[in-house]
């Protein structure tokens, strides 16, 4: 194990360790919410590098599939729990900035880092085309229902009915799309030797990787529970509304930190990997992540989860979807797009402090 993997989970052992402290001890408004951010964050990079421990033994087609079924677990048990506290804007804004923080933050550092280390980048672009494809996809599909009941269709009086109806096709090509990563996956010293090479450091044992991923599993679903109780009055403290608190906040603890890999990868001129990884996170939320919390949140109690989104959401995860498209088209990156990727990502963010 590398020393950087054990700085991660004794950092992350501390800062749980600190989330319950803050929990269960009087600390103010502002600690506790903060520490369980905190928390959270490394919490999420720790699942994404256990599953990336497996993949060194399981090679990279299945690392993908289980990068698809683990590793939103944080983004998936703060839904779970800040719907069954009735926080439903903040759970949607959570979504698309989940997508936003991928697609515009992550990767636009990415590509910044990389072109000016590397000047222009140049990539194989199927993978990623495919993969921005199934992003616009899902996101043309979440509009329909806000669409509908925007405009005031008939449509727009059976909106949980239409929402079911979206998550179960979203869920559907999310199946379907699997096995096609499993295709996509290179021989034995193709892309997995390549991989290896760009994650340097000696393969995980698998029973470390599993107990770890075990671990940071069961520790999200606590600090995700201490997170949202916190939510709300460090909200009210800071005056920072609930949809900026979404958009930026939780959507950058509970994932963009994980894909902070990517970054690297794109600086070691391996922008092929770069992207595998920046991308895939933010389709799984919107092919996933999303659709699974419509379809439970009836059952888990507190607010019911529908795909009608706020419009300004829903613009925000249509550009972002556009731009990413426009910009793998080509199979080639300079650092003067990563510019716009993280400007776009600075002007959306600020038109939700307000709310």
């Amino acid at each position: 194990m590398r020393r950087g993997d054990r700085r991660l989970i004794a950092i992350t052992a501390l800062l749980v360790t600190g989330s319950a402290l803050t929990r269960f001890v009087s600390s103010g408004r502002v600690a506790p919410f903060v520490v369980s951010a905190l928390a959270l964050a490394g919490l999420a990079a720790l699942v994404g590098r256990s599953v990336d421990g497996l993949g060194d033994r399981l090679g990279s087609g299945a690392t993908g599939v289980l990068q698809s079924a683990l590793g939103n677990i944080p983004e998936l048990l703060f839904g779970f729990f800040a719907l069954r506290k009735g926080l439903v804007t903040v759970v949607q804004a959570a979504l698309v900035g989940s997508v936003l923080a991928n697609v515009l933050l992550v990767l636009g550092v990415a590509v910044i880092v990389g072109g000016a280390r590397n000047g222009t980048q140049r990539f194989a672009a199927e993978g990623p085309r495919i993969t921005v494809l199934l992003l616009l996809l899902s996101v043309a599909i979440l509009l329909v229902p806000t669409v509908t009941a925007h405009l005031h269709t008939p449509a727009a009086s059976h909106e949980q009915a239409l929402s079911n109806t979206a998550s179960v096709v979203l869920l559907l090509v999310f199946a379907l799309a699997v096995p096609m990563s499993l295709r996509r996956a290179g021989p034995a010293g193709g892309e997995d030797a390549g991989f290896a090479t760009a994650v340097e450091g000696p393969p995980w044992p698998l029973g470390l990787a599993i107990g770890l991923l075990a671990g940071a599993s069961v520790g999200a679903a606590f600090v995700s529970d201490w997170f949202v109780t916190a939510l709300t009055p460090a909200l009210s403290a800071m005056h920072i509304s609930e949809a900026f608190a979404g958009l930026v906040i939780v959507a950058i603890a509970g994932n963009a930190v994980e894909n902070v890999v990517g970054i690297q990868l794109a600086a070691r001129n391996r922008m092929d990997y770069a992207l595998s990884v920046t991308l895939q996170s933010p389709v799984q939320v919107a092919l996933a992540v999303a659709p699974v919390l419509v379809l439970l949140s009836p059952v888990i109690g507190g607010a019911t989860l529908s795909l009608v989104f706020p419009p300004l959401l829903v613009v925000a995860l249509a550009i972002t979807a556009v731009v990413a498209v426009v910009v793998v088209f080509d199979g080639e990156s300079t650092w003067l797009e990563g510019v716009c990727l993280v400007g776009l990502y600075v002007v959306v963010a600020t038109a939700f402090w307000w709310g």
